[in-house]
């Protein structure tokens, strides 16, 4: 099953590809690597997800909410690229967690965005390396923000 078959299987929606929130570009290709540059909670009616967890949302909640980032990133990987199938695999991950200074969960939360990519492209090929980070502020206030390495095929 490809990787687009298998999105269309969990039967998910994407929100609009985000616009960049500053200079930067959002995805780039170099060789046979796609960077994405870090994306937000945005949902389908183009609004985003607020808050800190911890005080705001709880840690199932701040899952929620990374795996709408995700959502946000395979939008904007449609976007440039024309299709999921063109993803071989993720490399890395780097999620960054807006939460409250005793929060530890970090790892649970960023599994909402790695989960979602293992059921699009595997077990194998969904999962890369990853590190999970809790900052005291995001921008607009989200509670998550990834930003990913991929290899193309």
């Amino acid at each position: 099953m490809s990787p687009e078959q298998r999105f269309e299987k969990l039967g998910l929606t994407l929100p609009p590809s985000p616009d960049p929130l500053g200079v930067y570009k959002l995805l780039l290709i170099d060789g046979n690597h796609a960077l994405v540059s870090g994306h937000g909670t945005l949902k389908e009616d183009g609004t985003w997800i607020v808050g800190k967890v911890g005080q705001d949302l709880d840690a199932e909640t701040g899952k929620l909410a990374a795996q709408q980032v995700g959502l946000a990133i395979l939008a904007t990987l449609k976007k440039y690229l024309g299709s999921l199938d063109r993803v071989d695999r993720v490399i890395k991950l780097l999620g960054m967690v807006n939460c409250v200074p005793d929060f530890t969960r970090h790892p649970y939360v960023i599994n909402g965005c790695s989960e979602l990519f293992a059921n699009v492209w595997g077990d194998d090929k969904g999962v890369g390396v990853r590190s999970a980070v809790g900052v005291s502020s995001l921008p607009e206030g989200i509670p998550v923000e990834i930003e990913v390495l991929f290899k193309l095929n």
